[in-house]
């Protein structure tokens, strides 16, 4: 039985002996199993390939490479240590095709925590691949690392004209220097202008208008348009999903089928908007005024408010036949000569509300807390039916 003493290509430390039997196939097995490499190529002491196991003799040395050409480990760097036991020895590193010459020290000292420090704390520990010249291959991008490795030699963060310092910042991050990433993240947060909360106004939003076809649904959800004056404007089928309308003059706006749901309106003037198959699910609409608006859909569909506050509101001749108020707030609100006819207030908060001259026939208001109502002048009367549980 042959044995021989396998290395990892370029080294001559932490060999092991192994026995040979089999075909070359089975002794790569081996040597990937005890070198924990992914063996694929045996040369000799001279560099020569061995492409067949009967070439090999009884106690050869040979070398075990994952593909790479053959390293003499004689050319190995040597490893020299100051009076301390520091590294302190030259190497090059082949970052992404680009050769960097560095000493041990620099990658080890300044972040001592970092995946660099740990590669080349000691040597071969990770058993770092090199190219054919003994430079050790890392497939990063050299345009991003020169700054990092610019800062652990003289501890300030330098960031060239041209470079994209986000992409210093995840180089940062994946060699783990953390105190380099904290400052990358900081310069990144200086760097961007302040982010503007003011208003749309009307001129901007006309132009918005008339930039978008009138075959496609504008979206405007989340955008700022306090105090804005939207009079008399066509929005219909706009998306104001969770936008700010306070304090907004849509008087005679045409907000038919638009989305109002969970949107800002308080304070807003909608006086004879026509709001005909709204959805304002769960909107704000405190201290609004709503009078005269139009929520009547003659095709059917029907404006949607259940769970909207709407909260000392007047909506005095608003026409709401068939809309849904379902536990709605509608506290204080004054709904005078208004049409809710087949509309559902289950639910609703009607406390102190002014229901005055109001048509509730059919009305559903079942569950709705009516303390302190007005119901005077009613066009029609108020059935048992309507308002028990």
């Amino acid at each position: 039985m042959r044995r021989v003493t396998l290395f990892v290509n370029g080294t001559s430390k932490n060999g092991k002996v192994v026995a040979v039997y089999g075909t070359l196939s089975d002794l790569l097995s081996v040597a990937s199993n005890k070198l924990g490499i992914k063996a694929s190529c045996l040369y000799n002491g001279k560099g020569g390939l061995i492409d067949d196991i009967v070439l090999i003799r009884d106690d050869d040395v040979l070398y075990v490479s994952e593909g790479d050409p053959f390293i003499d480990p004689q050319h190995a760097v040597n490893v020299t240590s100051d009076q301390h036991g520091a590294h302190t020895d030259w190497l090059t590193l082949n970052i992404g095709g680009r050769l960097f010459t560095t000493t041990r020290s620099t990658l080890v000292s300044k972040e001592p925590e970092s995946m660099l420090a740990h590669m080349f704390r000691e040597k071969d520990v990770w058993g770092n691949k090199q190219d054919q010249h003994g430079a050790y291959l890392i497939d990063r991008s050299p345009e991003y690392f020169e700054p990092i490795l610019n800062y652990l030699r003289h501890g300030q963060l330098i960031v060239n004209e041209g470079i994209n310092i986000r992409g210093v910042l995840e180089e940062a991050r994946f060699f783990g220097i953390e105190q380099l990433a904290e400052q990358l993240e900081v310069v990144i947060k200086n760097s961007q202008p302040p982010e503007d909360h003011s208003p749309i106004s009307r001129k901007e939003f006309v132009r918005f208008l008339l930039a978008t076809s009138t075959k496609s649904e504008l979206r405007c959800q989340g955008l700022n348009f306090s105090g804005a004056d939207l009079s008399r404007l066509d929005l219909r089928y706009i998306n104001f999903k969770m936008a700010n309308l306070s304090r907004c003059n849509l008087t005679h706006a045409n907000l038919c089928c638009s989305n109002l749901e969970r949107a800002d309106l308080s304070g807003a003037n909608l006086d004879c908007a026509n709001l005909q198959g709204v959805k304002m699910l769960c909107c704000n609409a405190e201290g609004a005024s709503l009078k005269g608006c139009n929520f009547e859909d003659p095709s059917g569909l029907k404006a949607n408010l259940e769970g909207a506050n709407l909260k000392g509101v007047d909506m005095e001749g608003s026409q709401m036949t068939g809309i849904n108020l379902r536990v709605a707030t509608l506290k204080n609100a004054k709904l005078k000569n208004c049409n809710l006819r087949g509309a559902t207030l289950a639910g609703t908060d009607l406390e102190n509300c002014d229901l005055s001259g109001c048509d509730l026939q059919e009305a559903n208001l079942r569950g709705s807390n009516v303390k302190g109502a007005i119901f005077e002048e009613m066009l029609t009367p108020l059935h048992m039916s309507q308002s028990v549980r």
